[in-house]
């Protein structure tokens, strides 16, 4: 056992955590993700699977494995979502289940994930250890090379932009405990303290996809809530399995829109000013593409419709 669980059993409080999964057409990775938090160390927890109006067979899958949690005795709840609400707006009922019911942290974790057994009780550990840590977030791996990182702490800057820190490195520090304060933390992985929500509100859905957790996290320090990483806490994603996001083009629409939309609603004035301009350059420079750079042409069009909706104000899914 654990210095962390002797010292919460001392105490006689375990904080509860509501894990929210959010499916669309992926049953099989969420029944993989479901099977290893079966095996997690941390004894307060419920799982709230959210099916994202999935065109499969996902809602028929997950009752019959709600209804098995539920006779295995596991605190366990499925949302299904009449439409596809995306990211932010598909997790937003399930954030708010767990705030009605008291939850003391939310953690958002994606479906094609496997998770280390102990990294729920080293987040909120970290979590635990300073009132003014907000968001922590764990180093995460890709599942199909074990040891090397996909995201280990979010940096950002507004010309720049969000990167994953530590991306691609085999890890040469396992075993590395020191937390550290970082920008923002990625939503495949993402631990919140209620206190926080109740404050700033949940997920802003004008994002759909994308971009939601790092505004969500901006929001939070915003407010005075720093954004910790967790190197101890280990999980892995098998990245890409739904979109492929050099190949889709719908992906570069909602990176260009909702990048101007992050700066409008957090960046500096003067920042913003230099955006806009930016933005205005970078259409016109699509067209160039689309006339001399024809294999391109599809994702070109993208970036100028996400461009020009932003200026629309047209957020949410995109309409073609």
């Amino acid at each position: 056992m654990s210095t962390f669980q002797l010292a919460s059993l001392v105490q006689g409080k375990f904080p509860k955590v509501s894990i929210i999964i959010l499916n669309w057409n992926g049953w099989q990775d969420t029944l993989e993700c479901l099977d290893s938090l079966t095996k997690i160390s941390y004894p307060n927890y419920e799982v709230i699977v959210i099916d994202n109006n999935s065109t499969n067979e996902s809602a028929a899958k997950l009752k019959v494995k709600s209804e098995k949690l539920k006779v295995e005795g596991k605190n366990f709840k499925l949302i299904e979502n009449k439409e596809n609400f995306g990211f932010a707006g598909g997790n937003n009922p399930g954030i708010k289940y767990a705030v009605e019911n008291k939850s003391d942290y939310v953690l958002l974790l994606n479906n094609d994930t496997i998770v280390d057994p102990d990294f729920l009780e080293k987040l909120v550990k970290a979590g635990e250890s300073d009132q003014n840590f907000g968001i922590i977030g764990p180093k995460i791996y890709y599942e199909f090379d074990k040891n090397r990182i996909w995201f280990g702490g979010g940096y950002f800057s507004w010309l720049g932009g969000g990167r994953h820190m530590e991306y691609d490195k085999i890890d040469d520090k396992p075993l590395d405990e020191a937390i550290k304060e970082v920008d923002f933390m990625t939503g495949c992985c993402f631990l919140i303290k209620r206190e926080i929500i109740e404050k700033i509100g949940p997920m802003n859905e004008d994002f759909f996809l994308y971009y939601e957790d790092t505004e969500w996290s901006l929001r939070a320090r915003k407010n005075g809530y720093k954004v910790i990483y967790a190197p101890s806490s280990h999980i892995w994603h098998k990245i890409s399995r739904s979109v492929k996001p050099k190949t889709n083009p719908i992906v570069h629409y909602y990176h260009i829109r909702n990048a101007l939309l992050l700066s409008k609603l957090h960046a500096p004035k003067i920042i913003v000013g230099f955006i806009y301009v930016w933005s205005v350059i970078k259409y016109f420079k699509q067209i160039v593409k689309i006339i001399f750079f024809p294999k391109k042409k599809e994702i070109a069009k993208m970036i100028m419709i996400g461009i020009k909706d932003f200026y629309a104000e047209n957020f949410g899914i995109y309409k073609a």
